[in-house]
């Protein structure tokens, strides 16, 4: 198993500090997550295509964009022309569409992502993983921080770390929904590469992002026993 790799949710820092946060968080996190919702198929809104090319030139680590749209085709221009590294629509709004979505986002520069939400079966997107980059398990319903974890999700893990060893494939495998001590254990035992880390695993720690960092680590090796690369 690879070691484990830790993605930010920039949605839940402190936006009167984003400069500050962003600069710290460059020194040891090993990726941005970027929640873009539209208020439709997310009943909630985010980040926004501008905000993100604002805030891309300051980050030295990889962006990924988390994409909760019903017309995900819309956003893959703007969010490419902000910088983004990876561009991840949902599985649930992509059917009719989905390879040609998969397409135009690799012609537009970017490497491909994919999300499924809870209840999405694993099954639905086998045909695609051929193409996928980075694989998205949502362990609670998409829209806003601090639900609890969903425990269902952690079959659908390990069923997509088999199929990437039966098939030769190399996608990243990357939890988002409360990932934090209670969780870290069970999450890492599925197979997850990587954890996706906002309020609970991370900000609510200390306003310092420095020791929050330094905490959340702690946290990590005392629920898991594995050690982990403190940068």
């Amino acid at each position: 198993m690879n070691a484990p790799r830790f993605a930010v949710s920039l949605m839940c820092m402190d936006f009167a500090n984003v400069a500050e946060q962003i600069s710290a968080l460059n020194k040891h996190a090993d990726s941005f997550h970027l929640d873009v919702m539209d208020g439709h198929f997310a009943p909630n809104l985010a980040l926004s295509p501008d905000w993100i090319s604002a805030i891309v030139p300051y980050t030295k680590i990889r962006t990924e964009v988390h994409l909760m749209a019903d017309e995900p085709e819309r956003w893959i221009e703007p969010l490419a022309h902000a910088g983004v590294d990876i561009i991840s629509p949902h599985v649930e709004t992509i059917h009719n569409d989905a390879f040609r979505i998969m397409n135009r986002i690799k012609e537009n520069g970017c490497r491909t992502g994919l999300v499924l939400n809870p209840l999405t079966p694993f099954e639905e997107v086998k045909l695609l993983l051929p193409r996928v980059d980075l694989l998205t398990f949502m362990s609670v319903d998409i829209g806003f921080a601090g639900q609890s974890f969903i425990d269902e999700v952690l079959p659908k893990i390990r069923q997509a770390v088999e199929f990437r060893e039966r098939e030769g494939l190399n996608y990243e495998i990357q939890i988002d929904g409360h990932c934090f001590e209670g969780t870290y254990k069970k999450v890492r035992e599925s197979g997850a590469d990587t954890f996706i880390v906002g309020n609970a695993g991370l900000f609510n720690l200390s306003k310092d992002v420095d020791e929050a960092w330094s905490l959340m680590l702690d946290t990590y090796e005392r629920a898991t026993g594995e050690k982990v690369d403190r940068k």
